[in-house]
Order: structure tokens, then C-alpha cells, then sequence
């Protein structure tokens, strides 16, 4: 079973509504399909290191392997939550996420917006229905955090930087630390976002969870 790769950008392509890659790691080409996002900003030269991560789904059929790469874990980690609904196939959960952002799809979910689900090629009344019904369970926890977000005295503009935050609350919880330590702590590490150069690629998910954990970790009798 394939987790992540990490390897060199050698190709990529379109094939109607799919995106590939095709990664040279340790002198084997694995052909991985990404999320129209991130093929774009490959192709439109938006990222220049071509040294390329990607976390892995992979799906063994009787007569193929299929690859799907993503630049998250959490990514991933939707893909796979998507995917586990009944009727719900590769496809068209990469439809999904290559329609929506995930804040998009939790939003529909709380909302029972069943006409933006439905918009997604292939899903239909009846699968919008599950989507809703079985996603709503899965991430409830998101969901109240949205609502309780609103309820802050701030606000986050950047949509991309919203989202981090957001997953950030959700990775955290995950590890184990109490919600009122990450609650306190939040509004510190978007302060600590100003000082963080984007153009440097300083700005990640990645070193956002280590700045929460190394606050968590150094404060945890303050925050107690």
C-alpha cells in the first residue's frame, strides 16, 4: 500500500475532466491523478520546486491500479471519506473536489444545499441525499466549529489561510488536545500568520501545526 511519494515531475496531462502526473521517484514513473488545482499551478509554472510530495490514495481494480495524489493529508483523508459512501466511486469524488473547496462542501452539507451537490456530474437526487445525510455524521465536528467560528470576534479574509485554520482546529482535536487549549491558541497563531512569508512557502498547513503544537506543548500549564 502507497501512503505518500516524493519524487520529480516528469510530465503532465489531461484526459477530458482528469488531471495526471507522471512522477519519477527512485527511477520508477508513477502515474498519479491530481485535482485540477494543483494541476494548474504546475502547469502555469505557480510552483517552481518540481520536487514533488503528494499524499496517496490507491486503489487496486482486477485489471489496474489506480493512483490519487493530494497535497494533504487531510486532502486525502476527505477523498477517502467521499469514497466510502455507498455509490460514491473515484470519479466522481474527485468531482467533488475538484468543483468545491472543502469549506464549499461543508458549508452545502450544513445547508442541505442539495442543487450545488447535484451539480457535480454523475450524482443525482437520491446520492446528493446520502451525501448529505452520511457527510453531515462524519464531520459534525466541522460543521459546529463553523458555526462557533462565526460566533468570534475575528475573521479571516483569505479563504486559503480559512481553510488552514479550520483544519488546523480539526488536526488538532485529532491529536488529542482539549478544545478549550486550541480555542485559546487559535487567535495567536493567525497573529503569527502576518510573520510568516508566503512567497517563501513559510505559509503551509505544515508549519502552522508545528507553531500550534510547539504553543500547546510549552503553555499546556497556562492553557490548562
Amino acid at each position: 500500500m502507497i501512503s505518500w511519494i516524493n519524487g520529480d515531475l516528469v510530465e503532465l496531462w489531461q484526459t477530458d475532466q482528469k488531471f495526471f502526473i507522471l512522477i519519477n521517484c527512485q527511477g520508477i514513473g508513477y502515474e498519479i491523478q491530481i485535482l485540477e488545482s494543483f494541476f494548474l499551478k504546475l502547469k502555469t509554472n505557480q510552483i517552481s520546486n518540481k520536487n514533488i510530495t503528494l499524499w496517496i490514495k490507491h486503489i487496486k481494480k482486477e485489471d489496474t491500479d489506480l493512483l490519487f495524489g493530494f497535497t494533504s493529508k487531510e486532502q486525502k483523508n476527505f477523498f477517502i471519506e467521499i469514497l466510502s459512501i455507498r455509490g460514491v466511486g473515484s470519479q466522481i469524488s474527485m468531482g467533488i473536489l475538484n468543483k468545491f473547496s472543502f469549506d464549499e462542501v461543508i458549508n452545502a452539507i450544513k445547508t442541505e444545499n442539495k442543487k450545488l451537490i447535484c451539480s457535480v456530474p454523475g450524482i443525482g437526487q437520491k446520492m446528493s441525499d446520502r451525501l448529505i445525510l452520511e457527510l453531515k455524521s462524519k464531520y459534525k465536528s466541522k460543521i459546529l466549529f463553523k458555526e462557533e467560528k462565526n460566533k468570534d470576534e475575528f475573521e479571516i479574509a483569505d479563504p486559503e489561510i480559512n481553510r488552514m485554520m479550520e483544519d488546523l482546529h480539526l488536526t488538532l482535536q485529532s491529536l488529542n488536545y482539549k478544545n478549550k487549549e486550541i480555542k485559546i491558541i487559535m487567535p495567536i497563531i493567525l497573529k503569527e500568520v502576518d510573520l510568516l512569508d508566503k512567497k517563501e512557502n513559510n505559509l503551509s498547513f505544515e508549519n502552522l501545526l508545528k507553531l500550534a503544537i510547539n504553543y500547546l506543548d510549552n503553555d499546556s500549564s497556562n492553557l490548562a
